[in-house]
């Protein structure tokens, strides 16, 4: 069964800072996502990392259906710089099911991080959340994501509708197999306006100006038959002042 929502409203590159700036979201195809990356091929290779994912033991409704990696990054200018591993957290106004606690997940792969197309993504992000919101140091966090139907159902977002509290998020699609669900939702976060669309197209991506929209994603479903089912991203948020943490997180 095809998904009905509407397709996305990409943006093409040339329009990609007016289009952030009136609607304070944007979607980008493949082809927009290697120009904003420096890539001049799709990086095939990580999709192995996708299959190597350990799982979510913080879902707070008891689900089997998460699987996840994390990591955090500081990009100054030209300067990437990999942290040492530490806890995701999120205050509990941004995250009512899973804020104020530690979550110490698995980190990233170091085949992943050590790869040349993973230093382009990350600056090109950061000179995006620079073009949006001003020239800064910024502090990233990677979470690679598979949500499958183990439990019949898997929820991308089991928090609902939310903001992140940072700067600028990239919810990249990777792949869907064997699903239906799973559609995008974007809010303003003033008003009840909003869109509603499915990506499908592996590297599309979404880019959000967190203080300006929220945001959630369907749960999934297997299509009849299908197995496996599932749905990959890997999601990226920047931040100017720091990482959150349950006390000021900045980092030398």
């Amino acid at each position: 069964m095809p998904n009905t929502t509407p397709p996305p409203p990409l943006t093409a590159w040339c329009d990609l800072p007016a289009q952030m700036a009136a609607a304070g979201f944007a979607v980008l195809d493949a082809d927009a996502t290697c120009r904003m990356a420096g890539w001049t091929e799709l990086p095939v290779a990580w999709y192995a990392f996708w299959r190597d994912l350990p799982p979510d033991r913080y879902l707070r409704d008891r689900g089997r259906y998460r699987r996840r990696r994390h990591g955090c990054f500081t990009i100054d200018g030209a300067q990437l710089r990999l942290m040492p591993h530490r806890a995701h957290w999120q205050p509990v106004e941004y995250n009512a099911l899973h804020g104020g606690i530690e979550r110490w997940f698995e980190p990233l792969p170091d085949a992943l991080t050590a790869d040349p197309h993973w230093a382009q993504l990350l600056l090109g992000l950061a000179a995006l959340a620079s073009a949006c919101h001003g020239a800064a140091r910024w502090y990233a966090e990677a979470h690679v994501f598979r949500i499958d139907t183990t439990d019949g159902i898997g929820r991308p977002t089991p928090e609902g509708a939310h903001r992140d509290g940072v700067d600028l998020v990239a919810v990249f699609l990777v792949s869907r197999q064997g699903i239906k669900g799973g559609e995008t939702r974007v809010f303003d976060a003033r008003g009840p306006q909003g869109l509603r669309f499915t990506l499908t197209q592996p590297w599309s991506v979404l880019l959000l100006d967190d203080a300006r929209v929220i945001h959630e994603s369907t749960p999934i479903q297997p299509l009849h038959g299908a197995e496996p089912a599932h749905r990959d991203t890997l999601v990226v948020t920047l931040r100017r002042d720091g990482f959150q943490g349950p006390q000021a997180m900045l980092d030398p």
